[in-house]
């Protein structure tokens, strides 16, 4: 079987953030087969519809990776009982303009790090109603929703938690299986 490109985005601008933290035991974890490369939000300018007809580069960049990958991988944290603006942003983004969506029947597989202790439940659910209206093929099961983050990550942001580290792994293993499926 052909190896599978994953493209990790996390929703978090901050340098050592969980969920930066969690693209990166992703990638460690990754099963045989699969490589994860992950995409930067910093460089995304706030939408603006007058600037669709050209572009900007992250943008342009943005969407040549979602579209290059087999599936996408999203790190979200929970801001405000929802998802990250700069998230949000870069889908609004990669989805525009009106018909030339990157998203359109991408795999797509969630996992999310907060210090709450129910993690990223609502911002996930939120992620899950964009994307299904931009025809994502999201994976429901099995949710990584790592609560009490600061607790499963070291000083250095490296996820430690051997139960969190399984699930993420269980996760790989089903995006693996659901966007072979899909193919």
């Amino acid at each position: 079987m052909n190896p599978l490109t994953i493209l990790g985005i996390a929703g978090s601008l901050r340098r050592h953030s969980f969920n930066r933290g969690l693209l990166r035991a992703a990638q460690e974890l990754a099963p045989e087969g699969m490589s994860i490369g992950t995409f930067d939000l910093l460089g995304i300018p706030p939408y603006n519809f007058d600037e669709e007809a050209v572009l900007p580069a992250s943008v342009a960049e943005l969407k040549a990776r979602i579209r290059a990958a087999d599936a996408v991988l999203i790190a979200t944290p929970e801001y405000n009982y929802s998802v990250p603006g700069v998230l949000k942003n870069a889908i609004d983004w990669a989805s525009r303009p009106f018909g030339d969506s990157a998203w359109e029947a991408k795999p797509v597989a969630l996992m999310g790090a907060s210090v709450s202790t129910v993690g990223t439940a609502r911002a996930q659910q939120h992620l899950r109603q964009t994307l299904t209206s931009l025809n994502c093929h999201t994976l429901t099961r099995p949710e990584v929703l790592i609560g009490v983050a600061a607790q499963k990550f070291d000083a250095a942001g490296n996820l430690t938690d051997p139960k969190a580290r399984e699930m993420v792994g269980r996760l790989l293993a089903a995006l693996v299986a659901w966007t072979r499926k899909l193919a």
